[in-house]
């Protein structure tokens, strides 16, 4: 039998924390060089593609998390 440690789930919780800041920090430099046009055509298409990947990572991490909030709530809301 398997031992979960809730020291090592709030680990996962931030790696997935700083996964979200990275890909925000990411599409963030895709925008400016894109804005500073910096980038060719065809490299400004495969990074807006990109950057609408990550944007879509970022809203299905930020809903999970809303979905984690709002439950708490009920829970509270509950005693």
């Amino acid at each position: 039998m398997v031992k979960r440690n809730n020291s090592s789930n709030s680990k996962s919780v931030e790696a997935e924390v700083w996964n979200y800041e990275a890909k925000v920090a990411e599409i963030e430099g895709i925008i400016d060089r894109i804005e500073g046009g910096e980038l060719d055509l065809a490299d400004v298409f495969e990074q807006f593609a990109q950057a609408v990947e990550y944007l879509r990572e970022c809203e299905s991490f930020l809903r999970q998390r809303q979905q984690q909030v709002d439950l708490l709530i009920e829970t509270l809301d509950d005693q």
